[in-house]
């Protein structure tokens, strides 16, 4: 039987953070969901224990070995009814409207394939989470959406879903992307109704800016998505955008393509794509 919205939670070792998050949904003012929880081949005890016989309303459990993140919500799209998804963290948590807020934007412009909203804190960090509005060319240097975003189930399955080869993060940005592609329209709704989990040991602090892991992400998002940056980005701000990866490969600077690039770019700042898909390319 279908249903409107299905909400993914994908859950690896967070039973302890489950039932608040679950409890989110199940509150909502727009009732006509399914909650998927994919458990990704959790080891903790109590996780696996308390998913054994999960017991709420409109809620069903999937059982997977360990794939990771990208992977378990792909899992979790893959049985689902809705016609719009919602990926949700297993210890993360939304406002009581979020659902139905997003679902009459969707509802009302066919255009529209990305839906969110203003987000938070909670835990061991609290307070608003300052993401600038979204906003095409910036999206593409820093990612301003979260990852529990709505979307149209028949959009994702124009892609290959979330890419598991973003084993350390940054798949809702690499996905956000593959839609975009698409050319549908992003809408954020100017309220806070997402709740993000801040712990010690959050995968959005693993992966931040100038470390290893970042920049090995930075670059496969912008090797995969190169033909969406050579349309966007005028030359300066290509130009900074392989400046920010020359930590990853100093061959970069020493390239001709490069330092013909910069030659031109200084001086003629209209001239667009001069050797981008080049200079990437080669420095690899």
């Amino acid at each position: 039987m279908s249903v409107k919205v299905s909400v993914i939670v994908p859950c690896y070792n967070q039973g302890i953070y489950l039932d608040e998050c679950i409890n989110s949904v199940l509150s909502q003012t727009f009732q006509d969901f399914e909650i998927i929880i994919v458990n990704d081949g959790s080891t903790d005890e109590y996780t696996n224990e308390l998913l054994k016989n999960y017991n709420k309303p409109k809620t069903k459990v999937i059982e997977t070995h360990n794939q990771g993140l990208a992977m378990a919500r792909n899992n979790g799209i893959a049985v689902s009814q809705g016609k719009y998804i919602l990926p949700l963290d297993a210890d993360d948590k939304i406002a009581d409207t979020y659902l139905e807020k997003a679902v009459k934007v969707l509802d009302e412009n066919e255009k529209i394939g990305i839906v969110y909203c203003e987000a938070e804190f909670f835990g061991e960090k609290k307070g608003k989470w300052e993401l600038a509005p979204f906003n095409l060319p910036e999206f593409l240097n820093e990612n301003q959406i979260f990852c529990s975003a709505f979307f149209r189930k028949d959009d994702y399955n124009k892609t290959k879903g979330y890419d598991k080869n973003m084993f350390w993060g940054l798949e809702d940005w690499d996905f956000w992307l593959t839609l975009i592609q698409l050319n549908v329209k992003v809408y954020r709704i100017p309220e806070i109704l997402f709740y993000y989990r801040i712990k010690n040991q959050s995968m959005i602090s693993a992966i931040q800016p100038g470390s290893d892991k970042k920049k090995r992400l930075n670059s496969y998002l912008f090797h995969k998505h190169i033909e969406l940056y050579n349309d966007y980005l005028d030359p300066i701000s290509a130009h900074k955008r392989i400046k920010q990866l020359e930590n990853l490969n100093n061959l970069l600077y020493n390239s001709t393509s490069y330092k013909l690039g910069h030659f031109f770019i200084k001086p003629f700042v209209f001239i667009k794509k001069i050797t981008l898909h080049d200079i990437f390319f080669k420095s690899f």
